[in-house]
């Protein structure tokens, strides 16, 4: 296994976000994976295990409409695709982990467009 590298740096970080941020009933945890060429969200219950919703651009609502766009702007509509899922589930207030990645580019576009349309971190 490769001691340093972007992999590892971002697991380190992952580490420490997960050590801060915890999911509860009240209020999930959203969680984000972004991978070369797409992007997955979910929003977990961690006292339960549970995925309560989950969005990413493999849905046939953001495939259907990304075709063409760029990678920032899917993110952009996978974030405002989990937050209305969410809120029609009752879920308004959630814990963001942004999964060590760091905040900016897609994982910025997506949690601004899930707070856009109302979901509160």
């Amino acid at each position: 296994m490769v001691k340093d590298g972007p992999r590892v740096a971002r697991y380190k970080r992952h580490l420490r976000v997960r050590a801060k941020v915890e999911g509860t009933a009240i209020r999930p945890r959203l969680c984000v994976f972004r991978s070369l060429n797409h992007i997955y969200v979910q929003v977990i219950d961690d006292a339960r295990g549970h995925a309560l919703v989950s969005a990413s651009t493999l849905d046939t609502e953001v495939k259907n409409v990304a075709d063409g766009k760029t990678k920032t702007a899917r993110s952009e509509l996978v974030g405002s695709l989990v937050a209305r899922r969410a809120l029609s589930q009752g879920i308004n207030q959630v814990a963001f982990d942004r999964g060590g990645y760091k905040y900016h580019g897609r994982v910025k576009a997506l949690a601004e467009a899930a707070r856009r349309e109302g979901l509160k971190f």
